[in-house]
């Protein structure tokens, strides 16, 4: 500053007061949006994101802000603040632009929603595809198979052994009570579960002793009588005929007793019109079970008790089954079906119809059994079942009392 000594006075006081004057910048808010700071102070420029939108701010910096210097920083992607020391200076619009990662290869939250999404919906996609081409090779393997050879006669019920879950389901979902406004109701029918099977599978696994083998005749007999037997009241029932008795459609529970199974084939008596519900095909059940008056096409349709006596020659094979695998001495028969010694493993309508018809065979009842009182007993109810004249066999209430009477004895050693 020496040389200034040398100008003139005027000139000093000029250049000083430019050198303490403040800047002019722009100023939103301000009269003439322009304003001025104070000496040493500076323009302000920034740009905020706020509620999704930027906002920008223009205005004077005094020197006591310029110096925390907290109006000059700047935060990545959500402000932008810059500080000038010209006139005007702050005279531009700021913008937010996202910073690219330091590899340069950023994504954004939609791109990594994509990339998660799209590899998961093709491995879904894939596992779907894969059940149903499993499942329909099943199906087809199922078809392929052999017929049961106790398969029903009746090739229309729902309950065929050769249909795989898909398919039942489809029959299901096509049949049901048409309703007057044009809408289906469908029917299913849940049953409980019992773990050991039906009767066919738990005499092929396991033997039965003297106790037991009463215990599940006593209670195959009480299911029979109940479904024949009408009963009046708000609680009641009518008669119903079963039609398929056989092993297969006898379940085990728990506690050593039986369940009739599977009406689909059955027929129900109205007393109040004596009329009863016979479908078209009336020759149906499991060939190797049905009544001589089924198999030679005699059996009174018009009358209900003909299908109640049916139901009791099939259920005097049924006890020859259970009978044969009861223990006495540890000694038991292996497990055969009825007529396994007379016809070929899937007998037809004419075979079943030469063994019981016109040679009149039944299943043998070994001698040893008269050893036994229980299954004397039960050979006896056997023979009385199988009578070839269907009014001379006992009927279901008789077999369930004549059971229920027979007192089993610990007169032998097992």
């Amino acid at each position: 500053m020496s040389h200034l000594r040398y100008l003139d006075p005027v000139i000093l006081v000029i250049i000083f007061t430019q050198l303490s004057a403040g800047l002019k910048c722009v100023c939103q808010l301000c009269v003439n949006h322009t304003c001025e700071t104070d000496a040493d102070g500076a323009c302000w420029n920034s740009v905020m994101l706020i509620n999704g939108k930027e906002e920008a701010v223009k205005s004077c910096l005094s020197p006591s802000e310029l110096k925390g210097q907290v109006f000059c920083y700047s935060s990545r992607n959500v402000s932008k603040r810059n500080c000038c020391f010209t006139d005007f200076c702050n005279n531009e619009t700021l913008h937010l632009k996202p910073e690219p990662s330091p590899e340069g290869f950023g994504w954004s939250q939609l791109e990594l929603a994509a990339v998660i999404l799209v590899p998961s919906c093709l491995v879904c996609v894939g596992v779907v595809l894969g059940v149903c081409a499993i499942q329909s090779l099943r199906c087809t393997h199922i078809k392929a198979r052999k017929q049961d050879p106790e398969e029903l006669l009746d090739d229309q019920t729902l309950a065929s052994p050769d249909k795989c879950l898909k398919e039942l389901i489809f029959d299901m979902s096509t049949s049901g009570s048409g309703s007057d406004n044009g809408s289906w109701t469908q029917l299913w029918l849940v049953s409980e579960y019992h773990e050991h099977g039906s009767l066919f599978d738990y005499l092929n696994r396991y033997t039965v002793s003297v106790e037991g083998m009463i215990v599940l005749a006593l209670s195959i007999a009480s299911g029979i009588a109940h479904l024949h037997m009408e009963i009046i009241g708000t609680q009641g029932k009518p008669a119903i005929a079963h039609r398929d008795i056989k092993s297969k459609n006898i379940l085990i529970k728990k506690n050593g007793m039986a369940a009739i199974a599977d009406l689909g084939l059955a027929v129900k008596h109205d007393s109040s019109t004596n009329t009863i519900d016979i479908p078209i095909n009336h020759r149906v059940g499991t060939k190797r079970y049905m009544a001589p008056e089924i198999l030679d096409d005699s059996i009174n349709m018009s009358s209900f008790e003909s299908f109640k006596r049916a139901d009791i020659y099939s259920t005097g094979l049924v006890f020859w089954e259970l009978a044969r695998r009861c223990s006495v001495r540890g000694i038991h028969e292996d497990f055969q079906m009825p007529y396994y010694d007379q016809v070929s493993s899937d007998p037809s309508v004419e075979d079943m119809r030469k063994v019981v018809c016109e040679q009149k065979l039944r299943p043998n009842i070994p001698n040893q059994w008269q050893s036994c009182e229980a299954l004397r007993v039960v050979g006896k109810i056997m023979r009385e079942c199988w009578y070839i004249n269907p009014a001379a066999r006992l009927t279901a209430l008789r077999v369930k009392k004549t059971l229920s009477q027979v007192t089993v004895v610990k007169d032998v050693k097992e």
